[in-house]
């Protein structure tokens, strides 16, 4: 590495870690090869990246806390939807592994790519779980992809029930983009494998496969049938998604029983590879931007342009 590629190196390690709008900027134009428009966003990765800078989203963090999000739920949607909650704990070293049953998936609220997949306790090593977790809870998530609501997360652990089903394709994860408040299309996961690759499809809201909307690189084969609570997760979709912008909303159905996956307000990073430019460009079109208070038009410039420490 010469002078000027260190020099290079520590600027971009400077503002990863104290400016995510510009670490954000950087990695859009590393992964998308194009620059963020944020005087007149239209896709919705460009719509994700400016809700993200220039308004107030404190209600992100909420969100994307995978634990505080349970309640928002529950009073949005009912309990019935959640995964059985085994346990919480703000230590690794607090973690009760006797009172959790032989299978389970534990994780830490304030992140991604964490879950650890319980099948037999019995097997487990808990002192190797505890330390991939505590490395989890001290590690800042947000920094990564420039995702700064993520870093308002206060961290715990979390146990919650294994979901385990015998259908072809394996567990199904059902993504529902919701814009303005309304269920918009439908990303599909499955086919997950151990490494983490799964095969994505897209569906309209009557379930037609719809590959030109994805990629070439991501399109496949793989044909899912219409899931038995369709209606049903689209409801509690419209439910969750009242009054926000943009939003993906992720459920599970297994044997008939519909079960909350997540929230996700900025969608990879709102950086999506897998879209056609021409559905990012669609899904842009619908999304539309909120009108914002002086205030929060000044506390957002501050946090664009003043450094974390």
């Amino acid at each position: 590495m010469n002078i000027q590629e260190k020099i290079r190196w520590r600027y971009l390690q400077f503002i990863k870690y104290h400016f995510p709008f510009l670490w954000c900027k950087h990695l859009y134009k590393e992964n998308l090869g194009k620059v963020t428009d944020f005087s007149k966003p239209k896709d919705i990765n460009e719509k994700i990246q400016w809700l993200s800078f220039y308004t107030d989203t404190s209600m992100w963090t909420m969100l994307a806390d995978k634990y505080a999000v349970r309640q928002y739920v529950a009073e949005h949607a009912g309990e019935d939807v959640l995964v059985p909650l085994l346990g919480k704990w703000d230590r690794a070293e607090d973690i009760d592994f006797n009172s959790l049953p032989d299978k389970f998936v534990i994780k830490p609220n304030n992140g991604c790519y964490d879950t650890i997949i319980v099948k037999d306790k019995k097997k487990a090593n808990f002192e190797e779980i505890q330390q991939r977790l505590d490395a989890s809870l001290k590690h800042r998530f947000g920094f990564e992809n420039a995702e700064p609501h993520y870093l308002r997360i206060k961290p715990c652990i979390i146990a919650e029930q294994l979901l385990e089903t015998n259908e072809a394709g394996g567990l199904k994860d059902y993504k529902i983009w919701c814009i303005n408040g309304k269920p918009h299309c439908i990303l599909l996961c499955t086919n997950r494998d151990a490494s983490g690759h799964a095969d994505l499809m897209a569906y309209d809201l009557l379930w037609n496969r719809h590959p030109e909307w994805m990629s070439p690189s991501f399109r496949n084969e793989a044909v899912c049938a219409k899931p038995e609570k369709l209606e049903d997760m689209l409801k509690f979709a419209s439910k969750l998604s009242a009054n926000i912008p943009q939003v993906r909303v992720d459920f599970y159905c297994i044997n008939g029983k519909i079960y909350f996956g997540e929230m996700t307000l900025s969608s990879n990073f709102g950086m999506m590879p897998y879209y056609t430019q021409d559905f990012l460009t669609e899904m842009g079109a619908q999304c539309v931007l909120p009108n914002r208070l002086f205030s929060e038009k000044v506390k957002t410039f501050f946090n664009r342009w003043t450094p974390l420490l």
